[in-house]
């Protein structure tokens, strides 16, 4: 899979304040393409055990999150039910063979598009550095059109020791409709099937710009 740059920067990017053009257009930085994994059927939150391709994860707020990947480990889906065991957001990963998520496709309860993903890893680190976030409903592309243009961005940054700070969101167009309806990013702080404590990822919101 080729990997492309960041180079050919879209004319209205470019016209962001200095301060989120040094935080966004960092050297050596890859973007991954979309996830364009197929939905996985449909799985009962309240018999949902773990196994190898499971990971279940219950929450004190009577929430639960269910992990499930391919024996091929190209996709990773979560499903989120609130406390009545009914689904409220379907997302689905696609991955590379590093366990990384190269792109995903977000759904609400309905399996109803809303969003789509993009991730950004620095060539040097391999430590995620950006995701942006499309409107799947809306395309919205630069005054050019040549570029479609995500509603959301997330930077990523890191402290002395590596761990990762809280993301910076910058919202590129007027509105409330992606913080409304998807105002989390979308990224994985860790892999599930990698990571064997039980725990919820932090739900703390992004620092807004």
């Amino acid at each position: 899979m080729k990997k492309s740059t960041l180079a050919n920067t879209p004319a209205i990017w470019q016209s962001l304040p200095m301060i989120k053009r040094a935080l966004t257009y960092l050297l050596s930085l890859i973007v991954m393409p979309f996830g364009c994994a197929q939905v996985m059927n449909d799985i009962d939150p309240t018999k949902a055990m773990d196994s190898q391709y499971v990971r279940v994860m219950r929450n004190q707020d009577g929430s639960t999150a269910v992990f499930r990947r391919t024996p091929s480990n190209e996709v990773l889906e979560k499903r989120t039910f609130n406390a009545n065991s009914v689904l409220s957001m379907l997302t689905v990963y696609r991955m590379d063979r590093q366990g990384n998520p190269l792109g995903c496709k977000i759904y609400d309860g309905l399996k109803q598009e809303l969003f789509k993903a993009r991730y950004g890893y620095d060539a040097n680190t391999g430590l995620l550095v950006e995701e942006q976030l499309f409107d799947a409903r809306v395309k919205r592309l630069d005054p050019t059109g040549k570029f479609e243009m995500p509603v959301r961005r997330f930077i990523y940054t890191y402290d002395a020791n590596g761990k990762q700070n809280k993301p910076i969101a910058l919202g590129l167009f007027a509105g409330k409709t992606a913080e409304e309806m998807y105002a989390r990013p979308s990224a994985l702080e860790s892999n599930p099937f990698e990571d064997q404590t039980k725990d919820e990822p932090s739900d703390a919101a992004p620092t807004e710009k």
